[in-house]
């Protein structure tokens, strides 16, 4: 492979890579537990883009995934049963998932042609493009690392590398934008 694909596909695997190293180290109990409120946690984002890869470097290109996902045959995807784990579902499991659906991912990508035709069925316009599925699964995926590295943040303080390595007193630059905002409040 070489050029844009390339690029796009070293790019996807970074964003893969930021959503596994966000779990490391962590508990089940903080892999799991919801953040935001509307329940955004860090195992369900993977469980999440187990799903995006099936879809758009499997099914959309006639290529069965590795395994049956019980939230795609059951329907409940739609109910948002892919965004978090239940008890009965392992976290070691869920990233075994993941990482057999990035390497299939893989095989699509580097056996098919950029401009490989795809088809996406739930899609109103369901024809496409290897190149256009790499574009969207790169942006969705990097899309939850961003927010992986702020739901880590938040469950126990853990940063990105370029905040960890810049000698900033954060606490001092927090009161900063703290006073900045406060001149706003009503």
């Amino acid at each position: 492979m070489t050029g844009i694909k390339q690029d796009l596909h070293t790019k996807l695997k970074a964003s893969r890579a930021v959503m596994l190293a966000k779990v490391e180290g962590l508990s089940e109990y903080d892999m799991r537990r919801p953040m935001t409120p509307t329940g955004t946690n860090l195992l369900g984002m993977i469980k999440h883009l187990v799903g995006v890869e099936h879809v758009y470097f499997g099914d959309s290109f006639d290529r069965p995934p590795p395994d049956i996902l019980p939230w795609n045959e059951d329907g409940t995807v739609w109910q948002g049963a892919d965004m978090w784990a239940t008890a009965d579902e392992p976290s070691d499991d869920i990233l075994d998932l993941y990482q057999r659906a990035c390497a299939h991912s893989d095989a699509t990508i580097e056996a098919l042609d950029i401009e490989a035709s795809g088809r996406v069925p739930h899609w109103p316009s369901p024809d496409t493009t290897l190149g256009y599925l790499l574009v969207w699964v790169l942006t969705d995926t990097a899309q939850h690392s961003g927010h992986a590295d702020i739901v880590r943040e938040l469950i126990d303080g853990s940063t990105g590398s370029d905040t960890a390595t810049s000698n900033t007193d954060w606490s001092t630059y927090v009161q900063r934008i703290q006073a900045a905002a406060d001149t706003f409040r009503s």
